[in-house]
C-alpha cells in the first residue's frame, strides 16, 4: 500500500497548481458578485486572462519563476477582493479610479468590515498558507521542490498564450458597447473589464462646446415648459435658508410603525405640517454625503468616475451660496467632521460659502463614528444661526448630520426606540435604531429653532443625502424584514427613495406626489426666495411648479444609464432594450412606461453636465 507521506508531489508544474487555485477564487467572486452564475461562464471569461500571465511568466521567466506566481496570484486576489467589497458597498464594478479613494476607506473601515462576510476570506486560504509555510525554514526550498521548475515546452505555451489572447479580445470586443457595469464585466469578465477600463480612459472625452449648452436646451431634454409667473416666487423673500442633511436617511421611515411604536415621530409631524415629496430621490456617487452637497448646491449631476470633490474643486462653480452672497446673505456649513475628509475644505471653497464649521468648532463631546454627536451639531449650530440672526444679515446655513452612519453602531444609551426580538443584531435593526436617535436629535433642534424664533423666519428644507439599506449588502434576514416592513420585495426604486421636506412659513401642508431628486433642490428653493436663475445653468427644475414630469439620470449607485421618469425607474442592460423598469405605483405594469427617447435623452444631459462643469474656468487658488 502506498503511503500518503511518501507520494511525490514533484512533477506538479507551477502552471496547473496556481490555475486551479485562481479557478477556486474566480467562482467565489463571481457568485459574490453575479446573479446565476452559469457553470462554464466563470473559467470561459476569467482563465485566459490568468493563462495571459502564466504563459509571460513560463515564457521569460527562469530563476524567479515561483516568485512571479506568487506575486500574480496575490495581485489578481486583491482585485477579485476589491470587487467583492466595492460592489457590497457601493453595488458597482471597482475600477482603478477607485485608488483614489483608499484615503476614505481607512476612515470608513468600520462600515467596509461589516459587510465582510467569513466566506470572502476564503480567498485569501492560499496566500496564508503558503506564506506560512515559505516563513519557516527552509520554506522556499521546499516549495521549490514540490514543483518540476523546467522550462516548459515553447511551442505549447505559445499555443496556449495565442489561444488564450484570442479569447480575452472576444471576451472584450462585442461587450464594450454594453451601458450596464455590472452586466459588462459579466461578459467580459472581472479581469479583463479591469483591464479595458485603464486602456478606454486614456481616449479623450467627446465634450459639448459651452457655447451650445443652454438653459433652452437642458429643459427640451428634460421636458419643462417654465411657467411664465411661477407659483410661490418670492413668497419666502429676505427669509433665512436652513438646508438640514439627513445621513443615510431613507423615505420608507417616515410614518413607519415597529410593535406599534413610531420610529421616527418628529419626522413624520414636520411630514404632516409642513410640504412633503415622497417620490424624491438620491443623486449621488462614490462621495456619498459630499456628493449630495455638491449636487443640492449647483444642480449639476456628478462626475462619471470620481466623487465631485475630487474631480471639480479647481472650477469656479455656479452655484446657491454664491447666488445668496449677490443677495446680501451669510453662508456657511456645518459638519462636525474633519474638513479634510472628502476633500470637503476645496469644494467649499468652489462653491463659495464664506464660512465652514467642523470638528475644531464642535470639539470632541460625546464623539460617535466620525465626530461629536447629531446633538452636539444641532445645540452649537443652533447657537451660530441665533447670533448671525441677531446681526439682522439673513443667512443660508447647510447642516449635515453624520451620527447615523453605516454601519449605524450607535452607542445603546442614544437608543430611542426598543425593538423587537428579530431586529436584534442585524443590519436593519441598527439601521432603525441609528434613525430614531437621529430623527430625536432633529426633534431638539426643531424644538431649539422655535425658541429662538428662528423657525418662522426661515425656507428649512430637510432631505435624505443617500440610501441607507443596499440591497445588494443585506442578507437573507436583512431582505427579509424589509420585504415584512414594505409587505412586498425591497427592489431599487426603494433603495434610492429619501424624503424632501419643504417648511414654507406661512404656507398650507402637502403631500406631493410628483417626482424629483437633489439637482432639484436649487431652483425650487431659488424660486421662493424670488430669485431669477435666467443667468445660470441648472439641471434641476423646480418642484412646487412642475407640470407632473421629470426625468432624472442615476449613476454610480445604478449602472450608467438608468433613470427615473414620473412613473418608473429604468435599468438597462447591454442598453435599453434588454433593461428592466421599475413602476413607482405598481409592480405590475400592463404597458411599458419608459421610452428609449427618455434614455437617450438622460445620457445626453450627463453628458451635458459633464461637458459644461469642465469647461468653467478654473478658480483663483487662495496662495499657501
Amino acid at each position: 500500500m502506498l503511503q500518503l507521506n511518501r507520494i511525490r508531489l514533484a512533477n506538479i508544474k507551477p502552471f496547473v497548481f496556481f490555475s486551479a487555485i485562481m479557478i477556486l477564487k474566480i467562482y467565489l467572486v463571481w457568485i459574490a458578485i453575479f446573479d446565476g452564475v452559469p457553470p462554464w461562464g466563470p473559467l470561459l471569461k476569467e482563465i485566459p486572462f490568468v493563462w495571459v500571465l502564466f504563459c509571460l511568466i513560463e515564457w521569460f521567466a527562469s530563476k524567479r519563476k515561483i516568485g512571479l506566481y506568487l506575486t500574480v496570484n496575490l495581485i489578481v486576489t486583491a482585485v477579485f477582493f476589491a470587487a467583492i467589497m466595492y460592489h457590497k458597498y457601493y453595488g458597482v464594478m471597482v475600477t482603478y479610479h477607485a485608488l483614489e479613494q483608499v484615503n476614505q476607506v481607512t476612515a470608513v473601515k468600520n462600515s467596509v468590515f461589516s459587510l465582510l462576510a467569513p466566506y470572502y476570506l476564503l480567498i485569501f486560504l492560499d496566500i496564508v498558507v503558503i506564506g506560512f509555510w515559505l516563513f519557516r525554514k527552509k520554506g522556499a526550498e521546499k516549495l521549490k521542490n514540490l514543483f518540476n521548475l523546467k522550462k516548459a515546452s515553447t511551442g505549447v505555451i505559445a499555443v496556449i498564450f495565442g489561444i488564450s489572447l484570442l479569447v480575452c479580445i472576444f471576451n472584450i470586443w462585442p461587450n464594450r458597447a454594453s451601458m450596464n457595469e455590472i452586466k459588462k464585466a459579466e461578459q467580459m469578465g472581472i479581469l479583463n473589464y479591469e483591464t479595458y477600463t485603464i486602456f478606454s480612459s486614456s481616449k479623450k472625452e467627446d465634450l459639448v462646446d459651452a457655447k451650445e449648452i443652454t438653459q433652452a436646451k437642458v429643459n427640451q431634454l428634460k421636458g419643462i415648459t417654465a411657467p411664465d409667473e411661477p407659483n410661490y416666487f418670492g413668497v419666502a423673500e429676505g427669509k433665512n435658508l436652513i438646508i438640514i442633511q439627513l445621513e443615510s436617511f431613507q423615505n420608507f421611515l417616515i410614518d413607519l410603525k415597529v410593535d406599534g411604536k413610531e420610529v421616527t415621530p418628529n419626522l413624520n409631524r414636520l411630514a404632516k405640517e409642513n410640504i412633503y415629496f415622497k417620490h424624491f430621490y438620491q443623486m449621488v456617487g462614490q462621495g456619498n454625503t459630499s456628493d449630495a452637497e455638491f449636487v443640492v448646491n449647483t444642480s449639476f449631476y456628478i462626475p462619471y468616475n470620481e466623487a465631485a470633490t475630487q474631480n471639480y474643486p479647481s472650477k469656479d462653480l455656479p452655484s446657491l451660496p454664491k447666488l445668496l452672497r449677490e443677495q446680501g446673505y451669510d453662508t456657511a456649513t456645518f459638519h462636525t467632521n474633519v474638513v479634510e475628509f472628502w476633500n470637503r475644505a476645496e469644494l467649499y471653497d468652489a462653491i463659495g460659502f464664506d464660512k465652514y464649521y467642523d470638528q475644531p468648532f464642535f470639539g470632541t463631546e460625546d464623539t460617535v463614528f466620525f465626530g461629536p454627536s447629531d446633538e452636539v451639531l444641532y445645540k452649537k449650530t443652533a447657537e451660530v444661526l441665533d447670533k448671525t440672526q441677531q446681526s439682522g444679515q439673513p443667512f443660508y446655513s447647510h447642516v449635515i448630520s453624520m451620527t447615523a452612519h453605516h454601519p449605524y453602531t450607535t452607542p445603546p444609551e442614544k437608543d430611542k426606540i426598543v425593538l423587537p426580538e428579530q431586529y436584534q443584531d442585524n443590519m436593519v435593526g441598527d439601521y432603525l435604531r441609528a434613525q430614531s436617535y437621529a430623527d430625536y436629535a432633529l426633534g431638539e433642534f426643531v424644538e431649539d429653532l422655535q425658541q429662538k424664533g428662528l423657525w418662522d423666519n426661515s425656507v428649512i428644507v430637510i432631505y435624505g443625502d443617500h440610501l441607507g439599506l443596499p440591497m445588494y449588502s443585506l442578507d437573507k434576514q436583512g431582505l427579509a424584514l424589509m420585504q415584512e416592513i414594505y409587505g412586498r420585495e425591497y427592489t431599487y426604486k426603494d433603495m434610492i427613495n429619501i424624503p424632501l421636506i419643504l417648511h414654507i412659513p406661512g404656507e398650507a401642508p402637502a403631500v406631493k406626489d410628483n417626482v424629483g431628486g437633489q439637482v432639484d433642490i436649487l431652483p425650487t428653493v431659488a424660486n421662493l426666495l424670488g430669485i431669477n436663475l435666467d443667468q445660470q445653468l441648472h439641471f434641476g427644475e423646480d418642484l412646487l411648479n412642475q407640470t407632473g414630469y421629470n426625468l432624472l439620470p442615476q449613476r454610480y449607485y445604478l449602472p450608467s444609464g438608468s433613470f427615473l421618469n414620473d412613473e418608473a425607474l429604468f435599468i438597462p442592460g447591454a442598453g435599453y432594450n434588454d433593461g428592466t423598469e421599475h413602476p413607482l405605483a405598481t409592480d405590475t405594469p400592463q404597458q411599458s412606461l419608459t421610452t428609449e427617447g427618455e434614455f437617450n435623452r438622460a445620457l445626453e444631459l450627463l453628458r451635458l453636465s459633464d461637458s459644461y462643469v469642465q469647461q468653467l474656468p478654473d478658480r483663483e487658488m487662495p496662495e499657501e
